[in-house]
């Protein structure tokens, strides 16, 4: 029997207040932190099946609220405006949600190279004194851009531009650009925190797109098809586009027994056998080569024993004979006379 008490209250006049002393077979489990009271004791389903079970109900859950305060009032505690206050402790018993807890949105880019860097964001006051100016301007604003042509009524034309153009409306026109920049980067940053899939690459706003972003935008619109512009037909004289890649192929996973074993014992030849393959369309032709080579050597090496005379039958072209026929030279030979071989020289035993 565990006995669970603070003080016992009196009786007054007729009626009889509930004591603040509780008994319990087992000790009730109390978690201080989120005020909650847990009573492993067995129900009395003899009392629960009678004539009243909501009077026993009644004094069960009467019971166990009476633990939980007194476990309250053990806790030090202070008096603040007349009041009684008193600190929880830490929770224990963990509670479960029925749905997820929610996560926090996805940081940009400039916050995530931010967080990695270790920069902090420095409150800035929304005055600041121009000395050309000579008065307080406001950091960003309206005001701000006047006070930027009051600053700047004069600029300086840079060598390399042409004298007559306006440098007032290309810094306006470089300004605007860099507003719409930012509000793409902020629409992606939009998109990427809702993950939503924006295409990295197509036709950006330009007004004088080049050869190969008009290229580019037309091979992303084929490629957003469902079959990925499989069925999509192509332009006269489409080039691929540049650095798209292929795809590669693998080898099907379930493969018949016998192809496999044949290629493994392939690839088994190739590393044992370490001889090298000959070539014998290779070979013979080099043999070929060398033989021819070598006659020429000794008809050198003969002296000239058989020359033929200028004019003479050897030297006249026969009817089925072919000659080939080179570029013309200066000082070439005459007609049906065929080119002197040039003698190599002797080599030295």
């Amino acid at each position: 029997m565990v006995d669970t008490d603070v003080v016992e209250t009196p009786k007054t006049g007729g009626s009889q207040l509930h004591s603040t002393k509780v008994n319990k077979h087992l000790e009730v489990e109390v978690d201080l932190g989120h005020l909650l009271a847990s009573d492993p004791n067995e129900v009395n389903l003899k009392e629960l099946r009678s004539g009243n079970p909501d009077k026993y109900l009644q004094n069960l859950a009467r019971d166990n609220t009476q633990v939980l305060f007194n476990k309250i009032w053990t806790l030090p505690f202070e008096r603040v405006d007349d009041v009684v206050v008193t600190k929880l402790p830490k929770p224990e018993y963990i509670l479960p949600r029925e749905k997820r807890v929610p996560k926090g949105d996805n940081l940009t880019k400039w916050q995530a190279y931010a967080k990695e860097k270790g920069i902090t964001k420095k409150k800035k006051t929304k005055l600041v004194w121009d000395e050309l100016v000579n008065q307080w301007v406001p950091r960003y604003g309206y005001r701000r851009a006047a006070a930027e042509h009051e600053k700047d009524w004069v600029l300086e034309v840079p060598q390399n531009a042409d004298p007559y153009e306006d440098q007032f409306e290309k810094r306006t026109e470089a300004k605007s650009e860099r507003v719409a920049k930012n509000e793409l980067q902020r629409l992606k940053n939009i998109a990427r925190s809702r993950k939503v899939e924006v295409p990295s690459t197509g036709l950006l706003p330009n007004e004088r797109p080049s050869k190969d972003e008009l290229h580019q935008a037309a091979v992303v619109a084929k490629v957003a098809t469902a079959s990925l512009g499989k069925f999509q037909k192509k332009l006269p004289d489409e080039k691929p586009l540049k650095n798209s890649g292929k795809k590669r192929k693998f080898e099907s996973v379930n493969q018949d027994h016998g192809a496999e074993k044949s290629k493994n014992l392939d690839v088994l030849d190739k590393i044992l056998n370490k001889k090298p393959l000959l070539d014998v369309e290779k070979a013979v032709n080099r043999h070929v080569s060398t033989n021819f080579a070598a006659a020429d050597d000794n008809d050198d090496d003969d002296g000239g024993s058989k020359k033929q005379k200028r004019g003479g039958k050897a030297n006249k072209p026969q009817k089925n004979s072919k000659i080939k026929k080179g570029p013309a030279r200066k000082g070439s030979f005459k007609k049906g006379r065929a080119a002197p071989r040039s003698k190599p020289k002797k080599k030295k035993h």
